[in-house]
């Protein structure tokens, strides 16, 4: 092997792949990258019997050669090169990583004990990269992050047709994200969950590209699930267990007693000020009048805080409690100047949605669903 590959655009392949190479393998052969170098690119991929990754990236092909070395150094050392290319040369045995003066020795991993990638299922269809990245966005946050609860870590994706929806909690709050895409076949339906911290890493990586889904066989616990956009392919199997049905949860209107309208930016600053004296499992109080909504949080024995934030409240007066970091989720989500409150009842779940402008109605392709906490007496 002997290749001339551009600094930056190694280190990121490398990194993006490094990644999702698991820190204590079963097996140690899957700490390893392959680098295969031909036809005038550079093509780095890893795989941990659950999910792969795959990117290609344009490169001087001297002579072309395939290896298997270990990953993260791999990608600590692309990170730290001194120019602006690095040369990857060497045989079966070791391969040499240089740029300018700075040289690496690498000793290689047996490439034929490595696993083979699996295949990308069939395409199912297209999805504008920046529209998939942002609807993740808005989810991803609610997803759990309890492995002995793996059902709750993953984001359910639901096909209804030219329609996909996102879900995901984690038990104590819920995000939803409805957007369309162009399916190869108009009537599908498909289930299929998702490991929240793939679908994250796909769409950051490939938000600038058209992205192709490609969904296998959902049926059986070895379902897989694939995606491919800008030189770059991803897998993952799909998590074997039953999603709770949450959609429930979703205020309806006509349950809806009360709504608020605020200033997002406003809000979380609020919010955040009078976390500070919040021990970690206290509720922030938001006590909701007209025009103002008053924030505390602390108690007469150590330290307090109160803030005033203007609202504007339609229906009646409402004090409820939230976890502070499930709010602040909750409004980083939106991405808009205005969030919506609409509240039924106080101890039942509260919707929180996104406004461009105090004209505009909440939409029903997206929800934070907040679940509320005991106040103190």
């Amino acid at each position: 092997m002997k290749v001339r590959v551009g600094r930056d655009v190694l280190a990121e392949a490398v990194g993006w792949v490094a990644r999702g190479l698991p820190g204590r393998p079963s097996v140690p052969i899957l700490a390893g990258m392959v680098v295969d170098a031909a036809d005038g690119q550079v093509t780095v991929s890893g795989f941990d019997y659950e999910s792969s990754a795959q990117v290609s990236v344009p490169a001087e092909v001297a002579d072309a050669g395939r290896v298997l070395v270990s990953g993260r150094l791999l990608s600590d050392i692309c990170r730290s090169m001194p120019r602006d290319s690095v040369d990857l040369s060497g045989e079966a045995a070791r391969v040499q990583v240089s740029s300018g003066s700075a040289r690496f020795v690498l000793h290689t991993l047996p490439l034929d004990e490595y696993p083979p990638l699996p295949e990308m299922p069939a395409a199912s269809g297209v999805v504008e990269g920046d529209v998939f990245a942002r609807a993740v966005a808005q989810v991803v946050s609610a997803a759990g992050r309890d492995d002995t609860l793996p059902v709750f870590t993953g984001i359910r994706l639901e096909i209804r047709g030219s329609s996909i929806s996102l879900l995901a909690t984690d038990r104590y709050r819920l995000a939803v994200r409805t957007f369309p895409w162009q399916p190869i076949d108009a009537g599908i339906e498909a289930n299929a969950l998702v490991p929240a911290k793939l679908l994250s890493d796909v769409a950051k990586v490939m938000s600038g590209d058209e992205l192709t889904l490609a969904l296998g066989s959902t049926r059986t616990g070895d379902g897989l699930i694939g995606f491919e956009g800008g030189g770059r392919h991803s897998t993952s199997r799909l998590i074997d267990g039953e999603f709770p049905k949450v959609r429930s949860l979703i205020p309806t209107e006509s349950a809806i007693t009360s709504t608020v309208t605020v200033e997002t930016a406003a809000l979380v600053e609020a919010v955040k000020r009078v976390a500070l004296v919040a021990e970690r499992s206290a509720p922030v109080r938001l006590t909701f009048t007209d025009g103002t909504a008053t924030l505390d949080a602390g108690n007469g024995e150590e330290a307090q805080a109160s803030e005033a934030v203007a609202v504007t409240l339609t229906g009646d007066p409402v004090v409820a409690g939230f976890n502070a970091g499930y709010l602040l989720d909750g409004l980083a989500s939106l991405g808009t100047p205005l969030a919506h409150f609409a509240f039924t009842q106080p101890t039942r779940p509260t919707n929180l949605t996104g406004l461009r402008s105090a004209e505009d109605a909440p939409t029903s392709d997206s929800a934070y669903i907040l679940m509320p906490m005991r106040l103190p007496t």
